[in-house]
């Protein structure tokens, strides 16, 4: 009963979320399609958040990650090693019957191997980083972020072997598919890119599998080291606390949930391309923890959802608005205005605001609220997690 009043509102949520395109017939693609998009960016979110929000390390290559994670389900599910022919688990089907080119994998066994690459990548980019601190660490963590992108653009001519065929990107991945299902549900068989609903749900169970492993984390003797850490490295090192290690495993985590995101952005775009991955997403991430309320699982969610609903929902709303307005009274500026090219300086500006009027995020980490309104002092090193000190 306790945990049910402490829970209800997210059970009440995740039910509606799981109910909501049964009841509705109208959750067609103009709906869904943001809607998974949106769940993409919750589990990025969510896995800076370890990084940010638990361990107050400032990140901004968080899409090296998520770049990862693509590439991985490019590689293992699609024609691109079209010398090598195997096969297991997939739903890739040749017309004649013969072997495909390539390698094509199950994507549920593509989603643990993105994590588990994505994680060894986080360890191999830590290691030597995470004796950093502050804006060093900031510093060398762009780099990484601009480096892995700009590899994966120009990698298509390695000592004459293409890895990831450059501009042109990896295209036609297979799509997941649970095979052993009743032909009745033969859309869940192979998933398709017309009806969106077993995509819906299989990145909803994602999600929710990400928040259970975010509480046990946040909760665990693990996640203590990383708000111990957050809050005063010296005082955690002089208590026994392992820095860099501590620092690691919130890395590494943080990179695994990343690399999930990108494999399932990958199966689901169907095509990847270098330029899907600039650093404008890590900022746009960081901006989501930040204005949820770093530390705090709900809050993050919650901010993934503010930006991307403005991106999806209201921006392009208020440019049809603007649009007719413009019409009415004569005015070509504004019946030509494209608002939604504007969307980074309007998150720029609302994330000033929140630094300004509400440095600790709409839902805040209840500890980290206490420390920026006790006293005052809270700068903006302060609300990073302490990033910027020392």
């Amino acid at each position: 009963m306790s945990l049910l009043k402490k829970y209800w509102l997210p059970a009440l949520l995740i039910a509606a979320a799981f109910v909501f395109p049964i009841v509705d017939s109208t959750f067609d693609l103009e709906l869904i399609f943001p809607v998974i998009i949106i769940a993409i960016y919750i589990l990025l979110a969510l896995g800076l958040n370890i990084v940010v929000g638990f361990a107050g390390l400032l990140d901004l290559g968080f899409v090296a990650f998520y770049a990862l994670g693509a590439y991985a389900v490019g590689w293992l599910a699609s024609s691109h090693f079209r010398q090598v022919s195997f096969s297991f688990g997939s739903t890739a089907t040749s017309l004649t019957g013969e072997a495909l080119p390539g390698i094509h994998l199950s994507f549920w066994i593509i989603l643990f191997i993105a994590a588990a690459f994505a994680g060894l990548c986080g360890v191999i980019i830590g290691a030597p980083t995470l004796r950093l601190r502050g804006d060093y660490l900031a510093i060398v963590t762009l780099g990484f972020g601009e480096i892995i992108p700009r590899f994966f653009q120009n990698a298509d001519d390695l000592g004459g072997f293409n890895l990831t065929n450059g501009t042109i990107g990896i295209k036609a991945i297979d799509s997941p598919g649970l095979q052993f299902v009743p032909d009745t549900f033969d859309a869940w068989q192979r998933f398709g890119t017309l009806y969106l609903h077993p995509w819906y749900y299989t990145i909803l169970v994602l999600v929710l599998i990400t928040i259970y492993v975010n509480v046990r984390l946040r909760d665990s003797r693990l996640g203590r080291a990383w708000i111990s850490v957050r809050e005063d490295e010296t005082a955690a090192a002089a208590m026994g606390i392992n820095p860099v290690t501590t620092k690691l495993w919130a890395y590494a985590l943080g990179a695994v949930f990343g690399g999930i995101a990108g494999a399932f952005y990958g199966a689901f775009i169907k095509n990847i391309f270098p330029d899907a991955f600039s650093f404008n997403i890590s900022i746009l991430v960081l901006c989501m923890v930040i204005l949820g309320g770093m530390g705090n699982i709900y809050g993050v969610i919650l901010g993934a959802i503010i930006l991307q609903g403005l991106n999806f929902y209201l921006l392009p709303q208020i440019n049809v608005w603007i649009h007719a307005i413009g019409n009415a009274v004569g005015s070509p500026a504004l019946s030509q205005a494209d608002i939604p090219k504007y969307n980074f300086l309007l998150f720029g500006l609302l994330l000033v605001l929140m630094m300004l009027l509400r440095p600790e995020g709409i839902i805040p980490n209840r500890q980290r609220a206490e420390e920026l309104r006790s006293g005052e002092g809270g700068d903006v090193g302060d609300a990073l997690g302490g990033t910027a000190r020392g």
